[in-house]
């Protein structure tokens, strides 16, 4: 639009030049011209806008907005309407507590108050779209910086409204995926009826009081000796029981040899172990006793 005004001001120069004396009124056509063919070239591209991929346009005219978008691409339109352009691609919009982490710079993590009265810090990131069909209406009613008007605010109100129902160690552990399926839900319901969708909400971190913290870990590391211990007990308590089954058994060995062994059945040992030193290439001469004796083995080296 600049340059069609830039055209029908170079315009009327070269008609005042007309008019003027003849010094210049032999360049008045030409400036008239030139300043024509610019309003040309204006209008031209005045009526051409492209919309990047991912992104859709939308058109007011002396504040009103139309209901049809621009699509990615050229398009043809009313040289004297503004598009307002709205990226329709997955945003994400994070608070943190670090600095120039989150949007926007220093600590913006959401501080909230637990059932128990105490203080917690949460950083999370939202990740929302906007539906196209919606930007429209987003921009007649909200306007282009929704994201600081909707995304942000709507975001922090409903985590401190569930943050209440919540005692600040619940939140840090067991309770964690309730309280996050629970705030997603409410920002969720909230996004949709102002054309927005929220694709996903991650919490990235909750910092507890440095009090809850050494009571979590003094819990933690009292839970894991009495784990260490019981499983030491449940080790010396097999290894009794394994002792006992060996005593047992060396018991049980020795009432058989006692009860199950006769004075024939140890002669007749006797004999088959006097026989097999007899064939014993290291033996020479065997003298044997009487009853109830052992041989006595010579050795002729």
């Amino acid at each position: 639009m600049a340059i069609v005004i830039l055209g029908i001001i170079i315009v009327i120069v070269g008609y005042i030049a007309s008019k003027s004396n003849e010094a210049i009124y032999k360049y008045a056509s030409q400036i008239k011209l030139i300043g024509i063919i610019i309003v040309l070239v204006g209008l031209g591209v005045s009526c051409i806008k492209q919309i990047g991929a991912g992104e859709v346009g939308v058109q007011s005219l002396f504040g009103k907005v139309e209901s049809t978008t621009l699509n990615s691409g050229l398009n043809f339109i009313d040289p004297l309407v503004e598009v307002t352009i709205f990226d329709i691609k997955t945003q994400n919009y994070t608070m943190s507590a670090v600095h120039d982490e989150g949007d926007k710079t220093g600590d913006d993590a959401i501080r909230v108050l637990t059932a128990d009265g105490l203080e917690v810090i949460i950083d999370l990131t939202v990740l929302y779209r906007v539906l196209p069909t919606e930007a429209p209406t987003i921009l007649r009613e909200i306007g282009a910086d929704y994201k600081n008007t909707i995304v942000r605010p709507i975001t922090r109100t409903k985590i401190r409204d569930n943050a209440v129902y919540y005692d600040a160690v619940s939140l840090y552990s067991k309770k964690r995926d309730e309280f996050q399926g629970k705030i997603f839900k409410d920002i969720s319901e909230n996004f949709t009826k102002r054309g927005l969708v929220l694709e996903q909400l991650l919490i990235r971190n909750i910092n507890l009081p440095a009090s809850v913290k050494s009571s979590i870990e003094s819990k933690i590391n009292a839970e894991q000796d009495a784990q260490k211990m019981e499983f030491v007990l449940q080790k010396e308590k097999q290894e009794a029981e394994r002792k006992r089954v060996e005593a047992q058994g060396i018991a049980d060995y020795q009432k058989i040899l006692s009860t199950g062994l006769s004075d024939k059945q140890l002669q007749y040992e006797s004999i088959k172990a006097q026989k097999e030193i007899a064939l014993s290439p290291n033996t020479k001469v065997i003298v044997l006793g009487g009853k109830g004796n052992n041989p006595i083995i010579l050795d002729g080296k």
